[in-house]
């Protein structure tokens, strides 16, 4: 599944929060400074989706707030 997601990164709450189909606005603690973000982004994920860490993929976008992200149900 591909889904589209926009990063809110040294946020107060980590959250998951599905904003339309296919879409979802990610809430995470971590700094988007050496890739701590986007790890926090797929940890986040893989537990709202109960999936693994390695099926869930940042497509593209790795050095934006707005990614495509390859999820594996």
């Amino acid at each position: 599944m591909i889904i589209r997601v926009r990063v809110l990164p040294n946020s107060r709450s980590e959250a998951v929060l599905k904003t339309g189909e296919g879409s979802y606005k990610v809430k995470v603690r971590e700094k988007a400074l050496d890739g701590k973000a986007n790890a926090a982004v797929v940890d986040a994920l893989a537990g709202y989706f109960g999936v693994r860490r390695s099926g869930v993929r940042i497509v593209r976008g790795v050095a934006s707030r707005d990614k495509v992200v390859e999820v594996l149900v």
